[in-house]
């Protein structure tokens, strides 16, 4: 459900009042092309797939093409892309989120979706599945997408909530990436310590899932595998914008799966990009400069399970 998202600042923002934009920015957006942007910045190449509409979409479409890392590949349907407003107040530390519908995909296009993905996946591919459904969409889509692509020989990343990760997860995709409330809603019972996620994680791993990424903003995350469990803990850093902090997570996560790395390096590079994340304003990917010199900061332990 790709999005063209409008960041603004506006310093102590008011409801009912007049407010005035101190900064705006606008970036392509949407958490699978967020992922892209971030996979190249770490010099991965990455195909971008997404439904575009309207003339939103064409500036989407005009950004990726730019972009030397990123394959786009298209589905062209009726009516506009959304366009995302975050509204940034940095006096009162708060992020607001006003996301539009979007267009109201219909069957053929999402055929045609897939089609174009099950044309380009080779055996060991990963497929990342990331953000919301766009309306008119079945909240079994993922679910189906991963058997499909599973059958491939794919590797999935699932990120997604509510309804669509709840049925996705049946599908056993490689890796699941929630934050502590969307793992509550998944095995449906409160999350109140390290404990009782560490548990959730285990019982959802135990269903066939191999690791289960537990995002908990700034207490850092928990990196759970059938070999180990690790926690790491966010950096103090200065924050602009949380917006894309999980993107650059997953994109962390699906480069180390690719370039062979240990749970360890995965876990360090994916802390280090999502604090470089909340560093920059909008949705831009932060610099690999920035991620380099934070993952050199990142603690790492293991827990014991």
């Amino acid at each position: 459900n790709p999005a063209l998202d409008k960041t603004v600042e506006i310093p102590n923002f008011t409801l009912g009042e007049v407010n005035r934009v101190q900064n705006l920015r606008t970036d392509a957006g949407g958490k699978g092309i967020n992922v892209s942007k971030c996979i190249a910045t770490l010099e991965g190449k990455s195909t971008a797939l997404a439904v575009l509409a309207g003339e939103v979409g064409k500036g989407i479409f005009a950004f990726l093409e730019q972009q030397p890392e990123i394959v786009p590949l298209t589905v062209w349907a009726a009516g506009e892309t959304r366009t995302n407003l975050k509204i940034i107040d940095p006096a009162q530390k708060t992020n607001t989120d006003i996301n539009e519908r979007g267009p109201i995909i219909c069957e053929k296009d999402l055929n045609s979706l897939l089609e174009l993905l099950l044309n380009r996946i080779e055996p060991g591919d990963e497929v990342i599945f990331a953000g919301s459904l766009p309306s008119g969409t079945p909240a079994s889509l993922y679910r189906d997408w991963t058997r499909i692509c599973k059958q491939h020989g794919a590797k999935i990343l699932l990120d997604a909530d509510r309804e669509a990760l709840q049925l996705g997860v049946e599908a056993k995709p490689a890796l699941i990436k929630p934050n502590q409330e969307e793992l509550s809603a998944l095995v449906g019972r409160p999350l109140l310590d390290e404990k009782d996620v560490l548990d959730a994680a285990r019982a959802v791993a135990s269903d066939g899932i191999e690791r289960v990424v537990v995002s908990m903003g700034s207490k850092g995350a928990l990196f759970f595998s059938k070999e180990k469990v690790l926690r790491a803990s966010a950096l103090k850093v200065p924050v602009r914008s949380t917006v894309g902090a999980g993107d650059s997570m997953v994109a962390a996560l699906a480069y180390g799966m690719q370039e062979n790395m240990s749970w360890e390096d995965q876990a360090r590079l994916a802390i280090a990009f999502s604090n470089a994340s909340v560093m920059c304003s909008g949705t831009q990917a932060p610099s690999l400069e920035t991620v380099k010199k934070l993952s050199e900061q990142v603690n790492i332990m293991e827990v014991s399970q």
